[in-house]
């Protein structure tokens, strides 16, 4: 953007275009000692090619040298000549144009400010308009008496905020506290409006504690080709003025910017608009023409101005001044503070406050907090109010402050280090002394208090989780006590980062696992049981977490994961396993990868291994141990994709004699013995089911209930059935089964498969007698006899119990780690 300038004594400075059309101007001010040049300038808002200057006198009787030029970059919003240009200068610099992008900078962001203690102040609001200090709705004594607010309902029930002075209530549109600045709705300074006929004068500030703000506001016209004059405080005293661009260059109703210095401490002004340039048809066209001081802030609803419709304009008004400098905001109750600290300010004489804005988004950092390096204060930002008839100059600096003339800002005074205090020095170290010292000792018994409490919240943790059973428990079994380690909550935190969400390997049920290494650098992982809902603590669950700790404390068999100690002095207690690195066979077999297939070889090893666990389990055990939550997502593989049986949160020892188990109905819907489901008593051979519904998994890749499917083909056990039924077996294989597994192979597994499905939990094998027959398929390549006794009778039986069965009614339902699903014929 360009600029259009002149130096000289009391001229008219005109520029035209190169068809001679007048594109702006401005008038140079009338020196008081006659004798020295002034300077002035003005917008130009069209594109040109070249251009011709004209310089009328408006003071006929001096004949003084003048000079006229463009240039360019000058910060909009100081309306002097730049430094250098004077009657003598011959160079200037200009834009000339070639492109209009502009790239706009991205917001800066600096770190935030640690507390304070402050006073709250309240932040009181008149419809949309926030205020506070100095401003309030309330009564105020004398002195603060030009800040009282009066919120007045209008006719549609709107609450308006205004403010009255000298006799006029002008409605208040803004506050903002560090600019010192007032938004309010002010009328048009001049108009010539039939409607709306302004004559030019502006409301008088004098002797108020308002001034218009010379930083904030700009004056703006509408119309072409007229000559604007400004007046100050006196009609005599001409302030500046500009000229419109020519109504064939400016054929707009839109209004143009008049820019000039407005002098601080302006209280009143008088515009005046007359035609100096051309009087053509697009003048007569024009309905009514303005001037106005207006806010900067708001020169975007120009754009759609309509003068012949309004009355008032947005102005600020400066009722305090921000002064350069930096002040000290003290930590103390002198301190006052909005009530959600945005803005804070303390008292540095009866017109003076430190204030700053305390919003770690904001880009102005002038006017924001500043952290002491080298003490307890913040650094922030003089405010002076201004008093009636005494406009705040930059130089009126605060008590125990002086002006620094080269630094331009206020200085804290420098105290004399001779004539400080002895007296005030040794109290102050005394003080220092006996503080220091009673806070070491108020540390020291914090310290211990806080000991003392920790070893008393651990112990009562280790009694609610579970201590005591678990003691009970060990003691009456038989060499079982040194298997266990108990780790230390300290041990736990630092092994899992204080649990962090990155170290967690898996979410279920009965709570979230979590990856870890212990001191010895041993990789684990730490299962965090889930006894906590809400805010409850489920005492039903310690059971379920010490029955997993005994259970897995008899075990020690190569395909069961193997309990390496448990921590119990934790908010909820915790078990350490070994770490099993390749995830589970539910994620092997249903999120296949063509990198690492998962071949019919694996397949039959996998099933093997977990065939013998549960063997083991069942018989080998010291006491036989029921599983009772038998699913693919609990079989776990190690490094060389070994089977590991875990999760053994339900699972229940029995004594030799006993045959069955009765309890309350629990495990995963698909893998659930329907017979323990109608009967609520879970056997050896219910596991043996759940075992089965693993292995068709295995021949198949398919899940064990899968909703979005048909109804037909919805479970996987009457889906298997089925097909078997129907001979058509290899239809529902996994391509890689029959890819690489014989006839044979395939054919005796399903058999076996059935056989585990069998709706007769007697008629079932058991798992001796199933892993048995997997290792002879392995061995002999499925060389194995064939017993199709009562095949067809069983499968039949089996697809109508799981299809029509009374029994399996709307009545139950089965709760899974996620949903919970009715049993009823659609299944």
């Amino acid at each position: 953007m360009n600029y259009f300038g002149s130096v000289g004594f009391g001229n008219l400075a005109t520029i035209l275009s190169n068809e001679g059309h007048s594109l702006g101007g401005c008038i140079q001010l009338r020196s008081d000692d006659g004798a020295s040049e002034s300077g002035c300038i003005t917008l130009i808002i069209a594109n040109f090619t070249s251009y011709t200057v004209n310089m009328t006198a408006m003071y006929p009787d001096r004949k003084r040298c003048a000079s006229a030029f463009i240039f360019s970059e000058y910060p909009f919003g100081t309306y002097s000549l730049p430094t250098g240009i004077n009657i003598e200068t011959t160079h200037v610099p200009a834009l000339l144009s070639w492109n209009s992008t502009y790239c706009g900078d991205g917001g800066c962001k600096r770190p935030g400010l640690g507390p304070i203690k402050f006073k709250t102040y309240k932040v009181e609001n008149c419809g949309n308009v926030p205020f506070h200090y100095p401003f309030s709705m309330e009564d105020q004594d004398d002195s603060n008496d030009w800040f009282k607010v009066i919120c007045t309902k209008t006719a549609n029930e709107e609450k308006l905020p205004f403010l009255n002075i000298n006799g006029t209530n002008l409605q208040i549109l803004n506050f903002n506290f560090l600019d010192g600045t007032l938004t309010v709705n002010h009328s048009i300074t001049y108009s010539n409006c039939r409607k709306n006929h302004h004559n030019g004068m502006s409301l008088n500030l004098t002797g108020t504690r308002f001034y218009y703000s010379d930083s904030r506001n700009n004056f703006w016209s509408s119309g072409c080709g007229n000559l604007i004059t400004i007046f100050g405080n006196e009609t005599n005293n001409l302030l500046s003025g500009c000229l419109q661009p020519s109504c064939r260059i400016n054929n707009k109703t839109s209004p143009i910017g008049c820019p000039f210095s407005i002098p601080k401490g302006l209280s009143s002004f008088f515009a005046n608009l007359s035609t100096k340039v051309d009087s053509s048809d697009y003048r007569r066209k024009r309905s009514c023409e303005f001037v106005s001081l207006i806010s900067y802030d708001y020169y975007n609803f120009l754009d759609d101005f309509d003068i012949s419709n309004r009355t008032h304009v947005p102005i600020q008004l400066q009722w305090s001044t921000l002064i350069s400098g930096e002040c000290h905001l003290n930590d103390s109750s002198d301190t006052s503070c909005t009530f959600n600290g945005e803005y804070c300010w303390s008292r540095l004489s009866s017109i003076h406050l430190c204030a700053c804005y305390r919003d770690t988004s904001d880009i102005s950092y002038s006017r924001s907090c500043k952290d002491g390096k080298c003490d307890n204060y913040k650094y922030c930002n003089i405010l002076c109010l201004n008093t009636p008839n005494s406009y705040c100059s930059s130089k009126f600096c605060p008590p125990r402050y002086e002006y620094n003339s080269t630094g331009l800002l206020c200085e804290r005074k420098v105290q004399n280090k001779n004539t400080r205090n002895l007296k005030s020095i040794i109290v102050g170290c005394s003080t220092s002394v006996g503080t220091l010292l009673l806070l070491l000792a108020t540390w020291s018994l914090y310290k211990a208090l806080k000991r003392k409490q920790k070893i008393l919240l651990k112990q009562k943790y280790f009694k609610r989780n579970g201590g005591l059973l678990l003691q009970q428990h060990l003691s009456s079994s038989e060499g079982n006590v040194e298997k266990i380690k108990l780790f230390t909550s300290k041990e736990m935190e630092k092994a899992t980062d204080s649990y962090n969400e990155n170290r967690i390997l898996g979410q279920g049920g009965q709570g979230t696992v979590y990856k870890g290494m212990l001191i010895d650098g041993s990789i684990v992982a730490i299962k965090k049981s889930k006894m906590v809902e809400g805010k409850k603590f489920d005492e039903k669950k310690v059971e379920q977490f010490i029955n997993e700790v005994i259970i897995l404390s008899q075990i020690n068999h190569r395909n069961v994961v193997k309990l390496l100690g448990c921590c119990l002095e934790a908010e909820v207690p915790l078990l350490v396993y070994e770490f099993i690195p390749n995830g589970t066979l539910y994620d092997l077999i249903h999120n296949q990868n063509e990198e690492f297939p998962l071949t019919w070889e694996m397949r039959l090893r996998i099933a093997i291994e977990i065939a013998n666990a549960l063997f083991y389990l069942h018989s080998a055990a010291s006491a036989p141990i029921y599983h009772r939550d038998i699913k693919s997502s609990n079989i776990l593989l190690d490094d060389k994709y070994r089977a590991k049986v875990s999760d053994f949160g339900t699972s229940r020892s029995v004594a030799l004699e006993q045959t069955h188990l009765t309890t309350r109905v629990q495990g995963t819907f698909g893998y659930m013995d329907p017979e323990y489901f109608r009967s609520s008593q879970f056997t050896e051979k219910s596991d043996v089911y759940s075992f089965g519904v693993v292995l068709i998994e295995l021949l198949t890749g398919k899940k064990p209930i899968s909703l979005e499917q048909s109804e037909s083909v919805r479970s996987l056990v009457s889906y298997f059935l089925q097909s078997m039924q129907e001979n058509s077996l290899f239809n529902i294989l996994d391509p890689m089964v029959v890819k690489h597994g014989t006839e044979k192979e395939i054919i005796v597994v399903a058999l076996l498969a059935k056989r585990c499905l069998n709706l007769n939990g007697k008629k079932r094998p058991t798992m001796k007698q199933v892993a048995m027959e997997l290792e002879l398929v392995n061995a002999s390549g499925g060389n194995v006899p064939e017993d199709h006794g009562d095949e067809e009778s069983e499968i039949d039986d089996m697809i109508h119990s799981w299809e029509t069965n009374p029994s399996c009614s709307t009545s139950r339902t089965i709760t899974t780690n996620s949903v919970t699903f009715p049993l009823n014929s659609s299944l």
